[in-house]
């Protein structure tokens, strides 16, 4: 029986204290005030930092949306506002107004008795004031004119606030989400393995089920971290705001599926139907192990044909909700897909790191090298997957160059150019050079190193996926991102090692599980 080592469980340990020491200091590190953020602002501007070039961040939908609703919110204001600066247009004239007032009853009276020159003096009382009123005109539209600046630069202010103000947030989201989704992924492949009745596999379900032992704890932070955001204690979703929805036409004709209630009702289904299926079909497990037949072998199987028609649907809602609505003005039909891929390897390589480590402390020894190729096979494969939907999402956009889909990717390139094109070298180029290579995939060094790569970079690809409407131009991979990778990766690592603890680490009753043992090639 397996039991956590003490050195892992400290080091897991000091990584969830420092890590959350390091989110901590990013709440604390962010403004308070409009005023603290022009000077953060301010100071990345002297240091070259990302806000150097605050205005190419609303090309964006977010920021567009955001700062647009903003100055509208502003002009009721402005009107109440312009009525006092108009007074000091008004006393300008005032002084001729009162003159031409008085010119004006004199002339009437001495025409009283001339109804000949009735017209006259009408004409010209009517032409009198023309002049004045002109500079009244003038004057408004000035006044009108500074008071749509003054809005728009607030506006301006307020929303880089709130993207600073989201940093921290932000972080922490991405921490979670991924590696929650790691947890995910995994449960999913241990569900095709048994659909597909694998022969090559059941020997690593203990480390999958270990493994999905995280996905109620990571699910729990994570719709905390949503029911938070529902509440207004961030800005990470510019759909919530009920000021911005005013004053844009596009969310409100998305307001009856994009709305705060019944976003979370989806997602309290589909956490708890994920988190039922990886209940159930471990309780089965470790009933088959006990059993003389094959009956929770069979409940398992049919279980886990249900969830996958239940994963399906429920992973792109998911994907659309936390992730796409980010971005409310834009969306891609290839987005579940590409979001999917993406954790799908970050589970599989995931696998293959914990088996690698656990064969170096003296466990699994019934794994033998087919079986780690095979884990290889699929980092590799899935890789390819993923850079596939990428492409196919990146250059249908590009080519096409329609306005409001494009902005998407121009954001991206234009303020995340190093982790844009640096998540594509991490995903696609290193573990295509690296895996390619059969021999390659026998080698366990050569596979952690190109797993450690592909997890970094496909946190990376989460990262490109949220921060640009999150936080705009102003991003930095600084104390908050790092504080929080910290703590959910080691509470990932405490969680799963212990569960791998509370079991055998082979199954017992598989129908499959002598093939796998003896699984060579």
């Amino acid at each position: 029986m397996y039991t956590i080592s003490r050195n892992l469980r400290i080091t897991a340990i000091l990584l969830i204290i420092l890590g959350g020491i390091g989110i901590a200091v990013g709440f604390m590190q962010a403004p308070k005030t409009i005023e603290q953020a022009q000077e953060i602002i301010a100071k990345n501007s002297e240091h070259g930092g990302h806000g150097e070039a605050h205005g190419s961040a609303h090309t964006a939908g977010h920021g567009d949306a955001h700062a647009a609703s903003k100055v509208e919110a502003h002009k009721d204001a402005a009107q109440t506002e312009e009525a006092k600066h108009e007074g000091v247009a008004h006393e300008n004239v005032a002084h001729k107004n009162d003159t031409i007032k008085k010119a004006v009853d004199t002339a009437v009276v001495a025409a009283a008795d001339v109804k000949s020159s009735e017209s006259v003096v009408a004409k010209d009382t009517a032409v009198a004031p023309v002049a004045p009123v002109v500079h009244e005109e003038a004057a408004k539209k000035d006044v009108h004119a500074a008071h749509d600046d003054h809005a728009a630069h607030q506006a301006h202010l307020e929303h880089q606030f709130h993207q600073l103000q989201n940093k921290p947030w932000a972080a922490l989201y991405v921490a979670c989400i991924f590696v929650m989704l790691i947890s995910l992924g995994v449960l999913v492949f241990y569900a095709i393995q048994q659909v597909a009745q694998a022969g090559w596999s059941p020997v690593l379900f203990r480390v999958m089920q270990g493994i999905t032992a995280y996905l109620p704890v990571g699910s729990i932070i994570f719709f905390v971290i949503l029911v938070l955001s529902v509440m207004h204690f961030n800005h990470l979703f510019v759909w919530m705001d009920e000021e911005v929805v005013k004053n844009d036409k596009l969310i409100q004709g998305k307001s009856g599926y994009l709305n705060p209630t019944f976003w979370l009702i989806r997602a309290a289904i589909f956490l708890i139907g994920w988190n039922l299926y990886r209940y159930l079909s471990r309780k089965n497990c470790l009933a088959q192990d006990a059993a003389s037949d094959d009956s929770f072998y069979k409940k398992n199987f049919k279980l886990s044909a249900g969830f996958l028609v239940f994963f399906i649907v429920s992973e792109s809602i998911m994907a659309w909700d936390w992730i796409m609505s980010f971005d409310p003005h834009w969306f891609s039909t290839l987005f579940g897909w590409y979001v999917f891929a993406s954790f799908f390897v970050s589970g599989i390589t995931t696998i293959a790191l914990v088996t690698l480590y656990l064969q170096s402390v003296g466990e699994l020894k019934f794994v033998n090298s087919s079986h780690v190729h095979d884990l290889a096979k699929f980092m590799f494969g899935i890789s390819v997957f993923w850079t596939y939907l990428w492409f196919s999402q990146f250059m249908l956009i590009w080519y096409a160059n329609i306005p409001e889909e494009v902005t998407y990717f121009v954001q991206r390139i234009e303020d995340y150019n190093l982790p844009f094109f640096g998540m594509l070298v991490m995903n696609f180029l290193f573990p295509l050079l690296i895996l390619i290579n059969t021999d390659f995939k026998r080698i366990k060094w050569v596979i952690v190193m190109a797993g450690i790569v592909i997890l970094l970079g496909h946190y990376v690809d989460f990262f490109n996926m949220i921060m640009p409407s999150a936080v705009g131009d102003q991003w930095f991979i600084g104390i908050p991102e790092i504080g929080a990778l910290m703590f959910f990766v080691g509470l990932f690592l405490l969680v799963v090692f212990t569960a791998l603890g509370k079991a055998d680490l082979l199954v017992k009753r598989n129908p499959f599980i002598e093939e796998s043992k003896h699984f060579h090639y």
